[in-house]
C-alpha cells in the first residue's frame, strides 16, 4: 500500500498535526490525494510558540485549515509528576482531546505522523495511540524519515530539512515535577539560542544549571559566542554548561 492508496481507502480522516516533517508531509499527501482531512494542532505547555507558527505556515502553504486546540497537559497528575512512562499519559491526554473534537466535526478515523523509522518499542506513547485506534499511514506504507524528507523536498515543503523536535518536557530529568514556570524558562533559553542562529539543539535543566547540547558542527560557534550565550541565558539559568560531546540525533 502507498499513501495514495491509503487515502483512497480512508478519504475522510482527522490528523494530529504537529508541524514537523512527518505530519506536514502527511497533510500535503492527503490534500494531493483529494481526501477530506481535518488537521488539529494541540497547543499545550509542552509546545513552544515557534512550533505553532510553523504548523500554521505549513497548513496555509498546502491549503488546509488548521484547528488549534488548547490543552492543559499539566492538569493530568501522571504527566506533571514526570514518571518514566509520562509520554503514555501525555499522548492519551492529547490524542483523546483530538479524537473528541474530531468526532464532533464528523471525523471517525484518526491518523498521526509516526513513520517506519520510529521504534515502537522505545516510545511509551505508541501504546496510547494503539489504545485510541490511531492509524499511522507513513509507517504502514513503509516510509522512513529519509524517505519523507526526500518526498517533502520534492514537494517544495519548507519542513523537508526541519530538525526533529521533542517536546519541552524532555529537557527535565525523569521524576522531577514539571511546572509551567520551568517549561517557560527552558523555552526562553532555547529561543535565545535560536535567535543566535543555532539549530537542532537542546537546553536541558539540571537543577539551576542549563546544560547546552549543540551539534558538533556548531560547537566552534558556541565557544566563540560563549559570553553572549551566558549573558542571554542568565535570566533563565544561574549557570550554563556546554556538553562538549555534542548533540547526536
Amino acid at each position: 500500500m502507498n499513501i495514495q492508496e491509503f487515502f483512497e481507502t480512508n478519504n475522510k480522516v482527522a490528523l494530529g498535526f504537529s508541524g514537523g516533517v512527518d505530519s506536514s508531509y502527511l497533510l500535503y499527501a492527503a490534500k494531493e490525494a483529494g481526501a477530506d482531512i481535518g488537521a488539529y494542532y494541540v497547543k499545550s505547555q509542552f509546545q513552544p510558540q515557534f512550533e505553532l507558527d510553523d504548523a500554521l505556515k505549513l497548513a496555509e502553504h498546502v491549503g488546509a485549515e488548521l484547528k488549534v486546540l488548547e490543552c492543559d497537559v499539566l492538569s493530568e497528575p501522571k504527566v506533571a509528576s514526570n514518571p518514566s512512562d509520562r509520554c503514555y499519559y501525555c499522548k492519551r491526554h492529547i490524542f483523546g482531546a483530538v479524537a473528541d473534537r474530531a468526532a464532533k466535526d464528523g471525523y471517525g478515523v484518526l491518523i498521526d505522523g509516526t513513520n517506519a523509522s520510529d521504534d515502537a518499542g522505545d516510545r511509551p506513547g505508541t501504546k496510547a495511540l494503539g489504545e485510541l485506534k490511531v492509524l499511522s499511514p507513513l509507517r504502514d506504507c513503509g516510509l522512513t524519515k529519509d524517505d519523507i524528507r526526500a518526498l517533502s523536498k520534492e514537494a517544495g515543503l519548507f519542513t523537508w530539512n526541519k530538525p526533529s523536535y521533542a517536546c519541552l518536557a524532555t529537557r527535565i530529568p525523569e521524576g522531577e515535577e514539571i511546572t509551567d514556570k520551568t517549561l517557560r524558562r527552558i523555552e526562553g533559553a532555547e529561543d535565545v539560542l535560536r535567535m543566535m542562529g543555532f539549530s537542532d539543539f537542546r537546553v536541558r535543566k539540571r537543577g539551576d544549571i542549563g546544560l547546552l547540547q549543540i551539534p558538533e558542527c556548531q560547537m566552534v560557534s558556541a565557544v566563540k559566542l560563549n559570553e553572549e550565550i551566558v549573558l542571554g541565558l542568565k535570566p533563565y539559568f544561574k549557570d550554563v554548561v556546554l556538553d562538549l560531546v555534542g548533540r547526536r540525533r
